[in-house]
């Protein structure tokens, strides 16, 4: 229902009589297509929330050419995840996001969270972060693939073309465990189908990305400015809700833990069994699988990956389950009619065509 230079936003319909008044925004990784989200309707994280009554909405990411070259992260963020804000706004107006963010899409989002929290801007009700990092001093293996001489020899061959495209990509990650990377044979068509499906990354974009986050680590630093202040994830406020997997080898659930040690807000955490992928989308049903959960709130203190390994309560089954349960106790108690997709028209936005849109079908 809307569309700018950089993504489309996707609004679902919904399947049930009422809603919770708040709705759901999800920001995937710009690495891949969004739909690794919503591949097929028994193991669609999005179908998930809608049957549960969620309003989503989810980005879709234009896949970048030689003529993005220019487009920085901040254009990511203002194009991405801030106008799709001012569109949900139009679309339910004063009801606040639960902010949902994937991979580079999380960090992406907290970098967000984080300047609107330093201008007052409440418009966010939670913040839940999907495999994402916000602190990059142990990255894991791909640190093997980043340091200052392949930063030289990544953006030299990137200022040539514009852009890194997703052959080369794809070709690092194929050499993280790749094993880890293959889901169970119901849908691994689905999975092979999508890991072809990569996306380029503008050349600027992807040299900040790289130098600031993983070499420099300015986020967890408080050193990341946007528009001259510095997103302090310190002053993010809202409840979060963060979810490692417990054989990612692209973020390390330790990595992915240190939002611990960054946030003043209360963080559920989550770690599930898995990995990057099937970690993440693991639907209610599937055998085998298994999670452990912890909330610490603001005054409590900071325990060690280990202690809270030890600590946290073990469960069988999905850990969509438990996020389900703390979305619905994070929003209002009144559930409210779907909002109509027209509704916002007389704000500018109306629908353009139906999903999944034009920018996913890009090559």
């Amino acid at each position: 229902m809307y569309r700018n230079d950089l993504i489309e936003l996707i609004q679902y319909a919904p399947t049930t009589q009422s809603v919770y008044a708040e709705p759901v925004l999800i920001v995937p990784a710009w690495i891949m297509k969004y739909y690794i989200l919503d591949l097929s309707p028994h193991n669609s994280l999005i179908r998930y929330l809608v049957d549960k009554g969620h309003t989503v909405f989810c980005v879709s990411w234009r896949n970048p050419t030689a003529e993005d070259r220019d487009l920085g992260m901040d254009d990511y963020r203002r194009l991405g995840v801030m106008d799709a804000l001012e569109v949900i706004g139009a679309v339910v107006p004063g009801r606040k996001v639960h902010a949902t963010g994937y991979c580079p899409g999380g960090t992406l989002l907290a970098i967000a969270a984080a300047a609107m929290a330093c201008r007052s801007d409440d418009r966010l009700a939670s913040l839940t972060l999907l495999a994402a990092q916000t602190d990059f001093t142990e990255p894991g293996e791909l640190a093997l693939f980043i340091d200052h001489s392949q930063m030289h020899y990544l953006a030299s061959m990137m200022w040539n073309r514009g852009y890194l495209s997703a052959d080369q990509m794809a070709g690092a990650f194929q050499l993280l465990r790749s094993n880890d990377l293959i889901w169970s044979r119901r849908v691994r068509e689905y999975l092979m189908a999508w890991n072809a499906d990569s996306t380029r990354m503008p050349y600027r974009m992807h040299t900040e990305y790289l130098q600031r986050l993983y070499l420099d680590n300015e986020l967890a630093a408080g050193r990341l400015l946007v528009d001259g202040r510095p997103a302090a994830l310190q002053n993010i406020r809202v409840p979060i809700f963060a979810v490692g997997t417990e054989r990612d080898h692209v973020a390390p659930w330790r990595s992915v833990y240190k939002i611990h040690y960054l946030a003043g807000a209360d963080v559920t955490f989550v770690l599930t069994s898995g990995g990057h992928n099937a970690g993440i989308v693991s639907e209610p049903g599937r055998p085998n699988r298994r999670y452990r959960v912890a909330v610490k709130r603001t005054d409590d203190l900071c325990q060690g990956p280990d202690e809270w390994t030890r600590n946290a309560e073990a469960r069988h089954g999905s850990w969509w389950e438990a996020w389900a349960e703390w979305l619905a106790a994070h929003s209002g108690a009144k559930r409210v009619a779907p909002p109509a997709v027209m509704g916002a028209a007389k704000r500018g936005y109306r629908p353009l065509q139906d999903a999944p849109g034009a920018y996913v079908l890009q090559r």
